[in-house]
């Protein structure tokens, strides 16, 4: 198993670290300079500096080998905290230096400066948002809910589906997807968490195959209609993800004539059968959609 940490640059408890733009302390007029001198009166950042360094290289220097650091973030500009506030190019090296081979995630402000991260962070972005990202190393952060932490009044828990399409579109394009949840002041995770992710659970158990190990599938095979393909370049299966079940039992597969030699349903491994159709495969399915939201058909490439 990997071992990443997570880290908040942000310590808003911290009696060093100012006031700014999104401290809870900040004035009314985000925008008054007096204010925020008066606020932070007192308060050292080289003090508070000095502090996240050494939480840093504790962290990495006395749990083993640690794979991942994910960092969270900066917000440069008036009022705000960027990779002079960090000394971020410095802290940066000294995270090579203590664990090399570690990944760390874009948020330092450091788009300008060489190795300055490994892999970048689309935030609460839509599925079609994230297929921008296709051929670069990222993966994405979202919430079950409109919320990162526990709001008991929250309404606008995503679906069972949505859920699904942020998985399948972020593999299908190369990423990797994390999904927060905001415990309750019990620490404990909200029913409506709990279904979500018992639902998710239970779509990857029966098709787990078509997302782990996946990415973005070869240019030579068309993606049909609206639905989307995940490749694993190890076994050299293709995953056919039917977001638009076909109400016909037909699935056009354009151009692949000569390109399969085995389709079955991912879920319980049983056969499809097909026919050419000039340069195209016809993949049959049944009339009766199973009982997945999104059905999965596995390729065997020839």
């Amino acid at each position: 198993i990997k071992i990443g940490f997570y880290y908040s640059l942000i310590d808003w408890h911290h009696p060093d670290f100012p006031v700014d733009k999104y401290h809870p302390l900040r004035p009314a007029d985000e925008n008054d300079s007096a204010a925020y001198a008066v606020l932070n009166k007192g308060r050292d950042m080289a003090n508070y500096r000095k502090y996240l360094y050494n939480q840093v290289t504790e962290l990495l220097s006395n749990y083993g080998k640690i794979d991942i650091l994910w960092l969270d973030f900066s917000y440069p500009g008036k009022f705000g905290k960027g990779k002079n506030d960090w000394d971020a190019v410095n802290l940066l090296k000294q995270i090579r230096k203590l664990q090399p081979g570690i990944i760390v995630d874009n948020r330092l402000n450091l788009e300008d400066y060489t190795d300055g991260a490994d892999f970048v962070t689309p935030e609460q972005v839509s599925p079609k948002e994230l297929e921008s990202y296709k051929g670069k190393v990222w993966e994405t952060c979202q919430t079950f809910s409109g919320s990162w932490g526990y709001f008991r009044d929250e309404d606008t828990w995503k679906t069972h589906r949505q859920l699904l399409d942020l998985l399948i579109t972020s593999t299908s394009n190369g990423g990797n997807l994390i999904l927060n949840v905001g415990p309750t002041a019990r620490g404990e995770f909200d029913y409506r968490a709990t279904n979500a992710l018992d639902s998710l659970s239970q779509w990857m158990h029966a098709n787990s195959n078509a997302i782990y190990s996946c990415t973005f599938a070869p240019g030579t095979y068309a993606v049909p209609g609206n639905d989307k393909l995940t490749y694993n370049p190890i076994t050299g299966r293709l995953y056919v993800h039917l977001f638009d079940y076909p109400a016909d039992g037909a699935v056009t597969l354009k151009g692949y004539k000569g390109k399969i030699k085995y389709a079955q349903f991912l879920h319980d491994d049983s056969e499809l059968q097909y026919k050419v159709q000039g340069d195209d495969i016809i993949l049959s399915v049944p009339l009766k959609k199973p009982g997945y939201e999104i059905p999965v058909v596995e390729l065997v490439l020839q």
